[in-house]
């Protein structure tokens, strides 16, 4: 190897590596994370529309055509309103931008695993850096779909929508590894948090019950929805299309029905429907909407008991959350407030304008939908809360005023019994002190005639030692024994007679 001179040779150190390596890694992530939604979203649409062109009965496939409308349609899958011959289309379909929703966060959800994102800084970067890719994407859309093909789109919508939408699912995606949740509670107050997520289990159970419904409606059409999907699709390239635009607008129906539910109904052009009114009209001729009455039906009432359920599931789900009835009656205020601010917003992309004619527009009366979905929530909900749950703090109310209403003692009372507890206090003192001078009287007496009977046998033993001769003085004269046995006997009744004297 030539070393040049004034040239020092560095070799790199497996920290400088593993520097270089990491910056790597994460430029790739965020790339792939931006670029991944805005391209994976295009070409799904671009090969959507060459199905639907090529399989389209006396339609001539043009590959410039379909790459113009590509555009728009990719702009109209972010819910950004178009213009088709100068008629405006503002009802858009939900289905794809459920679909882009669920792409975009699952990219973010990967790329914060790639590079390790586990605090809410870092995810702040990825969610900028897919919402500047959908800014960067959107823009040039919009200024080459304008005036292409007779389609037009609102430039300030076609930019800030998809980056709205962007920046919103990446930041669902990245809640829960990054710590976006776990930020959200430091900020927001625990009866607020729990009301939130009372609010979309409420709003969940709201779309449920619209699910319902328009399933029901639309099994009980079955034969219309047969019909008009045969006229419409009369080969294969047809039913693709039609296929595809009841599934697009599915999630649309599903709201319409939820607001129906909800009391409010729903309004296509003239045509309008509720479950105490209805006003017949004309709609478009799709599967879709097979489901739509003809005339009011009296059990339409009926399915307001579904809104209920779900404010009773909301009442339910807080009835243990906080002790205190009062807290849990805020969680409830919390979580019907979120649910008619997401009935709301929900009920403006599910509508919009459809072209000037008898359809337009099609839209929900978003002010008494809102009112409705609080009431649905609040009411069942707070009932509920209240009276299942515990109410430890009245219990302890009413037991402090029950012992304060209890007659309190007087003074004199008071000195009364203390001098009654003084006296049986003495009482008892002397009692015991009489018993322990009686068992230390019995005590004595035991150990004095244990002394005596000792002394007894010693003198018995001695006497036997001694000669015959001594035996006639013995008898006229009284022995140790006598004399120890005259003593024990004085030392028991002295000791019976110390015991009475302690008695007495």
């Amino acid at each position: 190897m030539v070393r040049l001179m004034g040239q020092p040779t560095t070799r790199p150190t497996s920290v400088n590596l593993d520097e270089v390596l990491s910056r790597r890694l994460r430029a790739r992530a965020l790339l792939t994370a931006a670029l991944g939604p805005v391209l994976g979203g295009y070409l799904a649409v671009l090969l959507l529309l060459v199905l639907i062109v090529a399989g389209a009965e006396g339609s001539r496939f043009s590959l410039s055509g379909v790459l113009a409308a590509s555009g728009p349609a990719w702009l109209a899958a972010y819910q950004v309103p178009l213009q088709i011959g100068g008629q405006p289309l503002g009802i858009l379909p939900l289905g794809p931008t459920v679909v882009i929703g669920a792409l975009v966060a699952r990219s973010a959800r990967i790329a914060g695993r790639r590079i390790e994102v586990t605090s809410p800084s870092r995810a702040t970067m990825i969610v900028g850096v897919m919402a500047g890719a959908h800014l960067l994407a959107s823009a040039p859309v919009a200024l080459l779909a304008t005036g292409t093909g007779g389609l037009a789109v609102q430039p300030v919508a076609a930019v800030v929508m998809p980056a709205l939408i962007a920046a919103s699912c990446a930041a669902v995606g990245l809640s829960r590894r990054c710590g976006i949740a776990a930020a959200l509670r430091t900020y927001l107050d625990p009866t607020a948090l729990r009301g939130l997520r009372a609010g979309l289990l409420g709003l969940t159970a709201l779309l449920t019950a619209g699910a319902l419904a328009f399933t029901l409606a639309t099994v009980l059409s079955a034969s219309t929805a047969s019909r008009l999907f045969a006229v419409n699709a009369p080969n294969v390239g047809s039913a693709v299309g039609v296929l595809l635009l009841c599934l697009g607008y599915l999630p649309n129906a599903v709201v319409m029905a939820a607001g129906f539910t909800a009391g409010p109904g729903f309004s296509i052009g003239a045509m309008s429907v509720s479950p105490f009114t209805f006003s017949g009209g004309m709609v478009p001729a799709i599967p879709l909407l097979a489901g739509m009455p003809q005339r009011q039906a009296v059990w339409w009432p009926a399915l307001l008991l579904l809104p209920a359920l779900a404010g009773v599931l909301v009442g339910w789900s807080l009835r243990h959350a906080d002790a205190s009835p009062v807290a849990r009656l805020r969680m409830v205020v919390v979580a019907g407030a979120f649910t008619a601010l997401g009935s709301v917003v929900l009920g403006a992309l599910a509508g919009g304008r459809l072209a000037q004619g008898s359809f337009d527009p099609v839209a929900l009366p978003l002010g008494l939908l809102s009112i409705a979905a609080f009431g649905w929530i609040a009411v069942p909900a707070g009932l509920l809360a209240w009276f299942g749950g515990p109410r430890a703090r009245r219990r302890t109310t009413v037991a402090a005023r029950d012992l304060a209403e209890q007659p309190q003692p007087s003074e004199d009372a008071d000195d009364e019994e203390r001098q009654v507890e003084v006296e049986d206090q003495a009482e008892a003192k002397a009692e015991q002190d009489g018993e322990d001078e009686q068992y230390e009287g019995a005590t004595g007496h035991e150990h004095e005639n244990e002394h005596v009977n000792e002394q007894v046998n010693e003198d018995a033993v001695g006497d036997e030692d001694k000669e015959d001769g001594d035996e006639d003085e013995d008898k006229d004269e009284p022995s140790d024994g006598d004399v120890a046995g005259e003593g024990a006997g004085s030392n028991e009744d002295r000791a019976a007679d110390d015991g009475d004297a302690k008695r007495a």
